[in-house]
């Protein structure tokens, strides 16, 4: 089976989404109302990892512009708005994006709803953000290039990126069965992988079938590299261990990498 490197991706994956919100995956379970009761209290805490984000990474919200870019579901972006926040919440799915109107909905959240690819932000203007929250999710994506360049250019000088994504590491591994069951790490990929690419036709039309988003494996000079080609300096790494390894190699290495990045000052 072939499929172009096109737009077909992002239609498979915003379909894989829609159909993870409507079964309640984790990343699709909305906070409930005394979570955002707690935020409005000022008891708050959102993940770009499993764990808790790294102290000192986010500070004070109240008034901030915040972007949560690729991160809808109902989780980070109510909290946020109910921590006093102006917040855009910006996703591919649109069933992921209607969690989080739900939340506003149920709880008198201001927050605004929008859909498109993370590697176009042209709705927005220059330096439109103070903070962009980008959970783990450039996986699905083959080139995260544009993505960086695009926070860059939303966000204000001095403004704030917090991102995560998997440790290159776990996409290099051979995933037959029979190499786990042995406590065997096989390495068969190249990175960068590609589903598209890399996967068999057999088991590629199997994916697909089945729904799987289609997965994108990319290295540390696109995922920080590219950072710091867009305009960013890094002031702050996290790394963390999958708390359910699902591949072998997850048990001996941090699957979770996040950053802390800094918008430079634009030249004059």
């Amino acid at each position: 089976m072939t499929m172009p490197l096109s737009n077909n991706f992002l239609q498979h994956n915003q379909q894989a989404w829609d159909a993870q919100a409507a079964q309640n995956s984790p990343w699709s379970q909305p906070v409930d109302r005394a979570t955002i009761a707690a935020a409005r209290a000022g008891q708050w805490q959102i993940h770009l990892t499993p764990g808790s984000l790294p102290a000192g990474w986010l500070g004070e919200v109240h008034g901030k512009r915040i972007l949560c870019l690729a991160g809808a579901g109902g989780q980070q972006a109510p909290v946020l708005a109910a921590a006093g926040a102006h917040v855009t919440v910006f996703d591919l799915s649109g069933q992921q994006l209607a969690k989080d109107r739900m939340v506003a909905e149920r709880d008198g959240l201001h927050l605004a709803t929008v859909q498109g690819d993370m590697r176009d932000l042209s709705r927005f203007a220059d330096a439109s953000f103070d903070v962009i929250v980008h959970p783990v999710s450039n996986q699905y994506v083959p080139d995260i290039g544009p993505v960086w360049r695009e926070c860059a250019r939303v966000l204000a000088d001095g403004g704030v990126l917090l991102s995560s994504f998997f440790n290159p590491a776990v996409f290099i591994g051979d995933r037959d069965p029979q190499w786990a069951q042995q406590g065997l790490i096989r390495p068969r990929f190249v990175l960068p992988y590609s589903d598209l690419e890399d996967m068999d036709a057999d088991a590629l039309a199997l994916r697909m079938e089945q729904g799987d988003a289609l997965i994108f494996g990319h290295g540390l000079d696109s995922q920080i590299g590219g950072q710091l080609a867009a305009g960013f300096v890094l002031a702050g790494y996290h790394e963390e261990m999958h708390p359910h390894p699902r591949f072998e190699i997850e048990k001996y290495l941090p699957s979770f990498i996040a950053t802390r990045a800094i918008r430079q000052a634009r030249a004059v």
